[in-house]
């Protein structure tokens, strides 16, 4: 069988990339196949984890064994075969890319091909340029305002005594609720 991934970012727009791989290959040739298509090194400790409906990460599969005293089935990708993971269409994982800044990919099993077997991994869709790999902290810290701490505390610094239900935004802030999303095409 063929797997058909799609992968979008949320931080940039325009960014899609399709891949189709074999369901007997491994997360590290998954790993290797997203790593040619954006262009990145492997020098990072890059993470799989396999998502509900709601994006909620559920089995993580990791790029070395982290040697973990948990409980859990522990997963090394170039251990794990996909298709004994992941059967099902529309099935979402999440890419970690940068670790140290928890930024991912997320993807999708947009389709799988019955009957029909490829060798090698490869990017069939490549749309877009994709994000830098590693954000540098140190620039981002340079660019943040300073603010000078104050001698004069008061008690406005603890904030007010007179709370507003209706100021609370149970969505989170406004950032939506994923749940909505039942594909990743509705994203795209």
């Amino acid at each position: 069988m063929v797997y058909k991934f799609r992968l979008l970012s949320d931080e940039v727009d325009n960014f899609r990339r399709d891949i189709e791989i074999d369901s007997d290959a491994t997360f590290f040739d998954l790993h290797t196949a997203i790593l040619n298509s954006v262009g990145y090194p492997d020098d990072q400790m890059t993470s799989f984890f396999i998502c509900n409906d709601r994006w909620v990460k559920e089995v993580e599969i990791t790029l070395e064994d982290m040697g973990g005293m948990s409980e859990d089935e522990s997963y090394v990708m170039a251990d794990t075969v996909i298709g004994d993971i992941i059967e099902d269409e529309k099935q979402k994982l999440v890419y970690v890319f940068d670790p140290l800044g928890d930024r991912v990919f997320y993807m999708e099993l947009s389709k799988i091909e019955f009957g029909k077997d490829i060798d090698q991994a490869v990017c069939t869709k490549s749309v877009g340029d994709a994000p830098v790999q590693m954000l540098n902290f140190d620039e981002l810290m340079n660019k943040a305002p300073i603010v000078e701490a104050s001698d004069d505390i008061n008690e406005d610094f603890y904030g007010s005594d007179s709370y507003n239900e209706d100021d609370l935004d149970p969505e989170g802030y406004g950032i939506g609720d994923l749940s909505d999303i039942s594909s990743i095409d509705d994203i795209y």
